[in-house]
């Protein structure tokens, strides 16, 4: 994001600021840029505001308090320390620039200028339209913390240091698009946190140059992240605090984007993407099995499909005691044929869900299992093998934690389906082996994909099977090369 090598200073002259200002905002066109010409002891002062992030008891509040210092002071010369002293308000700065205060002003900001002085004061009162923390659909918990990210970048910063009260934590912020100017913080602990990483993330998001982001967080990730055609995600979303909260003690990295909900943690693996709070909300042993059978499913989501395909083509590869496997009747259409057909038939009805509205979509799930599960076996469009496997692999997609991981899974296994239904067992065996390797040479900012499996770290591969007890959770992951890899607090800081 380039910066512009001449800044326009704020002028002395209060009609050449008025007049700055009507060309670049649009003044008496844009109806929701307030305007106020006050004259105080004499004086010419301007107030402007954007209506729709300021809260209009504050504005009215601020031009009382102008108004009232004819009636309580007399010093013309003392103008704008006077000024300054009533305006009590938490955030109060001056700015010399007229582009640092039309930044300012469009963030929600109010901005003041007083004549014959050459600097304005910008004050933070800003009321962004949103709605209040509340659970997020999508990251569900039986027990747990209620709340989540919301569209307000301060109140989810609010949220990290509400878990985080370390003087340490911070939250820089910056911004991003020529036009949007939108709001982004980086969030990180800095005793904890890489100073490469936390350098490199800054480094690129300067970077961006692009009018706006209007897609917020996801299209910051694609600058961020080399990531080009590659299905699968290379950072973690998070709606949770508590979730970000950990990660930040661990050493991670967060992004959070003004009107976004998610935070972005980087770096991130695989296995990243396999945990879920629910997990570290059960006894150890329950929360072991949960993840246990979380990765089954996942597991099942990749390759079930393929593998059922294989014996179906090839009955040969399967033991005597487990021959009922395979479809007693083939029907009319190809196998791998009626496998991608219900794979995308499944595509149709999720998407088909999210447009739906909350009261027909009971009514949507219902028509999908009974009418057309039902009917398309007796038409002889599909066998009832394909739609019970079908069924299992998507119910491991919607185990997935993750939306991305479960997205690019299912590409993956649909990708393993076309090679072995055309070259049976040396397909399926091609799809695996490259499905691995291609996981292996993945990188996220320079942090291997499949670590701690690849390259191999026990203690951690150890973390990622097992549900450790918080007590013995003493050390940081060493992938986040962490300045502080023991996990207990500094004495002497």
């Amino acid at each position: 994001m380039g910066e512009k090598d001449n800044k326009i200073p704020v002028s002395s002259k209060i009609a050449e600021n008025e007049s700055y200002m009507t060309k670049k905002l649009g003044l008496g066109v844009s109806y929701d840029l307030g305007f106020r010409e006050l004259i105080i002891l004499k004086r010419k002062v301007h107030v402007f505001y954007l209506t729709g992030l300021c809260d209009s008891a504050i504005v009215q509040e601020i031009i009382k308090v102008l108004i009232a210092i004819n009636d309580n002071e007399s010093n013309q010369k003392k103008l704008p320390e006077i000024i300054e002293n009533r305006l009590i308000h938490q955030q109060l700065e001056p700015t010399e620039t007229m582009d640092e205060a039309i930044d300012q002003l469009l963030s929600g900001l109010i901005v003041v200028f007083v004549n014959g002085y050459k600097y304005a004061f910008v004050v933070d009162v800003r009321n962004y339209p949103g709605r209040s923390p509340e659970e997020p659909d999508t990251e569900r918990v039986v027990r747990g913390s209620r709340d989540g990210y919301t569209e307000n970048i301060v109140e989810n910063t609010a949220l990290n240091r509400r878990r985080i009260r370390d003087a340490r934590l911070r939250h820089e912020m910056m911004k991003v698009g020529e036009r949007s100017k939108t709001d982004v913080c980086l969030s990180y602990i800095e005793d904890v946190a890489d100073k490469g990483l936390i350098q490199l993330i800054k480094n690129r998001i300067k970077e961006i140059e692009i009018d706006g982001i209007s897609m917020a967080d996801k299209a910051l990730e694609e600058f961020v992240i080399d990531r080009k055609w590659n299905p699968y995600p290379l950072v973690r979303y998070t709606e949770r605090p508590d979730v970000a909260a950990n990660h930040l003690l661990e050493g991670h990295v967060i992004i959070i984007v003004d009107t976004s909900p998610s935070a972005i943690i980087l770096p991130t693996t695989y296995f990243h993407h396999l945990q879920h709070a629910e997990e570290y909300r059960q006894t150890p042993a329950l929360g072991t099995l949960v993840r246990w059978v979380r990765f089954f499913a996942v597991f099942l989501s990749i390759y079930l499909l393929p593998f059922w395909l294989l014996l179906v083509n090839d009955p040969t590869l399967l033991p005597p005691d487990l021959s009922y496997i395979g479809p007693t009747e083939m029907g009319n259409i190809p196998v791998m044929v009626q496998i991608l057909l219900a794979s995308i038939g499944i595509e149709f009805l999720r998407m088909a869900a999210i447009h739906t509205p909350t009261p027909l979509s009971t009514a949507l799930g219902l028509i999908a299992a009974v009418l057309i599960g039902q009917i398309a076996i007796d038409v002889g469009l599909f066998i009832p093998e394909v739609i019970l496997y079908t069924s299992i692999a998507a119910t491991g997609v919607y185990v997935t934690p993750s939306h991305e991981l479960s997205v690019a899974n299912k590409a993956i296994s649909i990708c393993i389906i076309i090679l072995t239904g055309f070259f049976g067992l040396i397909g399926f065996t091609i799809g695996i082996v490259l499905h691995v390797l291609f996981l292996t040479h993945m990188r996220s900012l320079r942090t291997p994909y499949l670590w701690p499996l690849i390259p191999f770290n026990p203690s951690a591969m150890l973390h990622t099977i097992f549900r450790i007890p918080a007590p013995f959770t003493n050390s940081r992951p060493s992938i986040v090369h962490p300045k502080n890899n023991y996990r207990q607090p500094d004495k002497k800081n």
